[in-house]
This record gives C-alpha cells, sequence and structure tokens, in this order.
C-alpha cells in the first residue's frame, strides 16, 4: 500500500465525515444549543421580571400597609371621639334627669308643706271654734278661763 494513497484516502473520509457532520449533525446540534440558550435567557429575563414584580409588589404592600394603619388610627380616634361624646351625652342626661329629680322632690315637699300647714290651719281654727265655744258655754270665771287655756295649750301640743 501506499502512503500517498492511504493519505488520501483518510482525507477524502476526512472531509466526507466533515461535510455529513456540517450537513446533518452539526445544524440540530446548533439548533439545541440555540434554544437551550433561548430558554436559559428567557429564564432569566423571566428571574428578573419575577424581581421586579416582587419589588413592586413589596412596595405596594408596604403602601397598603401604611394606608391600613393610618386607617385604622383614623377609625380608633372616631371611635374615641364619639365614646367621648357618648359620654358627655350620658353625663349630660344624667344631670338634666338629677335636676328634674330635684325639682319634683322639691316640688313635692312644697306640696306636703302646704298640706300640712293647711291642715294645721283647720286643726287650729276648730280647736280655736271648740274653745271658744267651751268658753261662751261657761260662766265668765278667771279660774275657768285660766284652766280653758291650759287644756288648749295642752292639745295644740
Amino acid at each position: 500500500m501506499n502512503l500517498n494513497a492511504t493519505f488520501i484516502a483518510q482525507m477524502l473520509v476526512f472531509f466526507i465525515l466533515g461535510w455529513f457532520t456540517m450537513k446533518f449533525v452539526w445544524p440540530p446540534l446548533m439548533k439545541a444549543l440555540d434554544d437551550r440558550a433561548k430558554r436559559i435567557a428567557d429564564g432569566l429575563a423571566a428571574a428578573e421580571r419575577g424581581n421586579a414584580a416582587l419589588k413592586d409588589a413589596l412596595v405596594r404592600f408596604h403602601q397598603l400597609e401604611a394606608e391600613a394603619r393610618a386607617r385604622a388610627q383614623e377609625i380608633i380616634a372616631q371611635t374615641e371621639k364619639r365614646a367621648s361624646a357618648m359620654a358627655e351625652e350620658a353625663k349630660a342626661a344624667a344631670r338634666d334627669e338629677g335636676e328634674r329629680l330635684i325639682d319634683a322632690a322639691k316640688a313635692e315637699i312644697e306640696s306636703e308643706m302646704q298640706r300640712a300647714k293647711d291642715e294645721l290651719r283647720n286643726q287650729v281654727a276648730q280647736l280655736a271654734v271648740a274653745g271658744a265655744e267651751r268658753i261662751l258655754r261657761r260662766e265668765i270665771n278667771a279660774q275657768a278661763h285660766a284652766d280653758l287655756l291650759v287644756q288648749l295649750r295642752q292639745e295644740l301640743r
């Protein structure tokens, strides 16, 4: 065998193998590598978008949390204000009711006092009439008159 013929045959096989590889093997291999690189790039881009969305969501969460806390403070302040107003209204109502009860009690006391005075006047008038009647029935006698006055004093007590 000739060394040149072997060398030429090897070169021919090498070129045929190179052409076959470049024509049938290399394109699917490059396509697979390109697809994988594209998937990796898409995954990285999605991760970046996810991180950006996470940051936006965190910012929005903190905003909503701050708004919720502010609203809660506002509601608490309104509730405390309303409770204070209700307490003041209750105090005013109790004060008015107390004054009304005191006025009613004073009026009742005044009425009882007037009734007692009227009853006392009637009793005094009856006693005076009874005493005058007794005096007129008896003879006019100083001792009898004095005894009658003592008896009247005892009845008044």
